[in-house]
C-alpha cells in the first residue's frame, strides 16, 4: 500500500483489513441514507470496447454523510484464453474533489455482494426459518454462506454445485464456510423443504425451477457478466413477491426482469420493496402466501460504502503507527 494520498490499496492489504470491517453495518447505514435521500445511486453503465475486445461496467454513487463520491470500474477483457475480470474503486472527496483512495475491489465486491444478500435475508426471511439452501460453490457463494450463517437458527444447510462432484478440496471449502453444510447431488434435492434458497452462480440461464420448491421460500439471486443473465425463469416473476436492492435501477439491469417485461406481462410496478425501504421500515414484509424473490445487481453505493469503511480503517491504522 502506498501511504501518500491518494492511497493505492492492493489485494493483499484489502485481505488483511477485511476482519476489521463491519460490512453489514456499513451497508445498512448506506441504505438508510439512500432512503433519506442522503445518497445518490445512478444506473450502472455498460461500455463496449472496440473490436469485440470486451466491456466494462461503471458503478457510480455519492454518500453525503461520509462526504465521498466515486466509481468502481469492472472490466471484462477478452483474451485468447480465459477472460480477464478485475475491479477497482476510486474514492473521491466531496469537500475537495481530490482522490482519496484507489483500491483493488475484487475481494470487496465478493464481500459486499454476500453482505447485501445477508441484509435481505435478515429483513425478509421468516423469523422461524430453519432450512438454508445454497446453489453455487465459488468464492461469492462461500461468502454468502459465511454471511448468512448467523442470521437464523439453521437446522440444515445444504449446498449444490456441479463442481463439487468428486472434488474433495472444494467440498472441504464448503465445510470450512459452514461446518454443518451438507453437499447434495442435485439442485432439486438441495432446495427441497428450504426456507431460504441463495442462488450464487455465474449461470446465464435458470438454475432453479419453480416446481422444486415444496413450500413458499425466500429466493435470492445475484448478477453475472452474461448478457441478460437470470438464475430463475423469467416467466416465474408474476407468481412471486419481488424485492430488490434498489427499485429505481435494478429492473433495467436484471436479466429476468427485463425478459419478464418483454415476454410475460410483468412490470417493475409489481416490486414490493427494496433495501432502502426495508431497512427504513417503509414497506411491508412478505406474507409467504407465495414464494419471494430478492434480486440484487450490485450498486455503486455498496462499493463506495465498503471502500469508505476500508479507507477510514487504513487512516486509523496509519495514525496509530
Amino acid at each position: 500500500m502506498n501511504t501518500a494520498l491518494p492511497l493505492v490499496v492492493d489485494d493483499r492489504t484489502v485481505r488483511s483489513a477485511l476482519p476489521f470491517l463491519d460490512i453489514e453495518a456499513s451497508l445498512r447505514s448506506m441504505f438508510r441514507a439512500l432512503a433519506a435521500e442522503q445518497a445518490v445511486q445512478p444506473p450502472q453503465t455498460l461500455t463496449l470496447l472496440p473490436d469485440g475486445a470486451g466491456d466494462f461496467i461503471t458503478y457510480l454513487g455519492a454518500l453525503a454523510g461520509e462526504k465521498v463520491f466515486g466509481a468502481k470500474l469492472s472490466p471484462y477483457l477478452v483474451t485468447s484464453g480465459k477472460p480477464i475480470v478485475t475491479a477497482w474503486t476510486s474514492l473521491m472527496s466531496m469537500e475537495t474533489g481530490a482522490p482519496l483512495m484507489l483500491c483493488d475491489a475484487g475481494l470487496l465486491t465478493t464481500e459486499r455482494t454476500a453482505a447485501t444478500t445477508a441484509l435481505a435475508v435478515a429483513e425478509l426471511a421468516r423469523a422461524d426459518a430453519t432450512h438454508l439452501a445454497l446453489i453455487g460453490s465459488g468464492p461469492v457463494a462461500l461468502a454468502h454462506l459465511r454471511h448468512a450463517a448467523p442470521l437464523r437458527g439453521w437446522r440444515s444447510v445444504r449446498v449444490f454445485s456441479p463442481e463439487l462432484a468428486g472434488d474433495e478440496n472444494k467440498r472441504a471449502a464448503v465445510r470450512a464456510a459452514h461446518d454443518s453444510a451438507q453437499v447434495c447431488e442435485s439442485a432439486e434435492a438441495c432446495v427441497r423443504d428450504a426456507d431460504v434458497v441463495m442462488l450464487c452462480t455465474s449461470s446465464g440461464s435458470p438454475v432453479l425451477m419453480p416446481q422444486w420448491l415444496t413450500k413458499p421460500a425466500l429466493v435470492t439471486s445475484i448478477s453475472t457478466n452474461v448478457a441478460n443473465a437470470h438464475e430463475i425463469p423469467p416467466a416465474w416473476l408474476p407468481d412471486l413477491d419481488v424485492y430488490c436492492d434498489y427499485a429505481k435501477t435494478t429492473p433495467a439491469g436484471a436479466g429476468e426482469m427485463k425478459l419478464a417485461q418483454q415476454r410475460h406481462g410483468w412490470s417493475p410496478d409489481h416490486i414490493k420493496g427494496d433495501l432502502p425501504a426495508l431497512v427504513s421500515g417503509a414497506c411491508e414484509k412478505p406474507s409467504f402466501d407465495r414464494p419471494v424473490l430478492f434480486r440484487s445487481i450490485g450498486l455503486g453505493l455498496e462499493d463506495l460504502a465498503v471502500a469508505d469503511a476500508l479507507y477510514r480503517h487504513l487512516l486509523e491504522k496509519q495514525s496509530l503507527q
